[in-house]
């Protein structure tokens, strides 16, 4: 089945973002996928992330659907036809809404496990935690808006983040019978502000057999509100190829 292109408005994606020992995150990736380092260090993270109005492109907005919903994510380069490609290998998605577990993997890429999500927001502070029904995966993190980008080794300001981060708008997961399945963001407006992290915790990356001791050290935080975008799908592929996007 030809899968649609969506459309949908971010109204709060908190970037988590680890820096990780390059041999770590590249035990957890398939060919042909590589980290994509940033001054010596790969990139992992979580993405928390809440939808409106998502719907096929040619739906009118009222019939979106809103949804909270996780992606822990590992920053990802590649050789394609014409030259070093980036963006983000995703091992786990989840979703609060019960459609877009149901819908991932069928009608747009990536499956999706089931999560329950405790949200809390001010204008001063903002705190997600999850916990998935199957029990593999939990996370929690608070933090706050700041005015600058505190204590990142691997950003050296707010500008060098959020190119690096809209350089990585395509996401592959992994697929049935060894596939990758991939979808690329697009949007006509890109903000970013900086966040301080009050405390954070995740499972994926605090596990010390996928991660041992020293190697995925909490970095920074990011948010973007409000952001209008469209994801295409890309046509699935076995690992080793990469495919274009389907038209």
């Amino acid at each position: 089945m030809r899968q649609p292109r969506l459309a949908s408005v971010i109204e709060r994606r908190l970037l988590v973002n680890y820096r990780i020992d390059p041999a770590a995150a590249a035990r957890l990736l398939p060919q042909p996928l590589r980290p994509h380092l940033v001054h010596g260090h790969a990139v992992g993270g979580i993405c928390l992330l809440r939808l409106g109005h998502l719907r096929p492109a040619w739906a009118p907005s009222a019939f979106g659907l809103r949804s909270e919903n996780a992606a822990h994510r590992i920053a990802v380069e590649w050789d394609g036809p014409g030259g070093v490609r980036t963006g983000v290998y995703i091992p786990r998605r989840d979703s609060a809404s019960r459609l877009n577990a149901w819908a991932g993997g069928r009608v747009f890429p990536g499956s999706h496990g089931r999560a329950d999500f405790d949200v809390h927001e001010t204008p001063g502070r903002i705190h997600v935690a999850l916990a998935t029904h199957d029990g593999d995966t939990r996370a929690a993190v608070t933090a706050e808006p700041a005015d600058e980008l505190y204590g990142s080794r691997l950003f050296a300001d707010l500008a060098e983040a959020s190119r690096f981060f809209r350089s990585g708008a395509t996401g592959f997961s992994p697929g049935a019978g060894g596939r990758l399945e991939g979808i690329e963001l697009h949007t006509r407006t890109w903000h970013m502000e900086p966040c301080r992290i009050r405390a954070a915790r995740s499972s994926y990356f605090d596990d010390p057999d996928r991660f041992p001791p020293g190697t995925a050290i909490l970095d920074s935080a990011l948010i973007m509100r409000d952001l209008p975008v469209h994801w295409q799908p890309l046509a699935a592929t076995g690992t080793g190829h990469l495919a274009p996007p389907a038209r």
